[in-house]
This record gives structure tokens, C-alpha cells and sequence, in this order.
């Protein structure tokens, strides 16, 4: 099977956006332009932490989930053990539900699991190559996230993802 085309807004991207994952309702994930992860919990819920305020956001950042440091050059040689693919993510009210972290080139970090990105079949470990038709992979995660986070609501990614040998 060849590498998978753009998942278009269709059923699958309007049930995520509008019922939660596997019918449970939880709090989204969104992602900071830094990179940094964060999630507002619900007024009304239980919170068994010991933690003085129940509004106020959680911050982690969490070790690369990387293996060992991949080169652009890697990337993009011929032969190698990496497949393209490209996706098209359709934003919803809270982002598009994943995490590019890494300097030349980015890598996906995170993927929230009942999110837009998860739902058009983004991983988790995957590199970035272009973000709306634009080379992004001698680019930091910075300058990546800007874009994606000042571009429009529809973001076209391609990505490299090593192959099962």
C-alpha cells in the first residue's frame, strides 16, 4: 500500500470534533506555541490532588520520544527506511490536537488520541517535511508551530515515518 493521501473533513473529522472520543467525554489537550501541553479541568469535577485550584493549567514537558537524532539528510535519501505521507487536519475549537517539538528536523511529540491529527492518522515520532506546502525541515519547532498556529484553520502536513522492516 502506498503512502496515505489527505483525509478530507468528512464524518470521521465532525465525530471527533463534536463527541468526544469512544463516547467519554474528557477535558481536550491543547497545544502552546512552545510546545508546552496544557488542559483546564473542568469546574464541578472531582480532583483528588492536593493542588489549591482546580482552573489553573497544567504544564508538562515531556523528554523527546525519540530513539536516537535522525538528520535531514537521512530523510531525504533515496532508499532509506522512511515513507512519506500527508494529511490534511481540520482545526477544531480547541486546536489540532498534536505537539512538533525538535530542531532540523521537527518530529511529532504528541498526538492527543481523540483529537483532529489522531483522527486523520498522524503518530506519534513522525517527521515534519512541509506544513501547507512549505519545506519546514531546516526549521525549529518554534518556527514551526507559528506557522501552523498563524496559518489557517486547515493545515496540509507532509510527514516522513519510518517503515516496519
Amino acid at each position: 500500500m502506498g503512502p496515505r493521501t489527505a483525509v478530507t473533513p468528512s464524518k470521521e473529522v465532525k465525530a471527533v470534533a463534536g463527541g468526544g472520543c469512544g463516547g467519554h467525554a474528557r477535558a481536550r489537550l491543547r497545544s502552546s506555541s512552545d510546545g508546552s501541553r496544557y488542559s483546564r479541568r473542568e469546574v464541578g469535577l472531582p480532583n483528588n490532588s492536593s493542588s489549591s485550584s482546580s482552573s489553573s493549567p497544567m504544564l508538562s514537558n515531556p523528554k523527546s520520544v525519540l530513539k536516537r537524532p535522525v538528520s535531514t539528510e537521512e530523510l531525504q535519501k533515496p532508499g532509506g527506511p522512511y515513507i512519506k505521507k500527508t494529511f490534511t487536519i481540520v482545526g477544531d475549537a480547541v486546536g489540532w490536537g498534536f505537539v512538533v517539538r525538535g530542531n532540523r528536523p521537527c518530529h511529532i511529540q504528541a498526538v492527543e488520541p481523540c483529537g483532529p491529527a489522531a483522527a486523520a492518522g498522524m503518530k506519534v515520532c513522525q517527521f515534519v517535511v512541509s506544513v501547507n506546502g512549505l519545506n519546514v525541515l531546516d526549521l525549529d519547532y518554534r518556527t514551526v508551530s507559528h506557522l501552523i498556529l498563524t496559518g489557517p484553520r486547515t493545515v496540509v502536513m507532509e510527514v516522513m515515518e519510518e517503515t516496519d522492516h
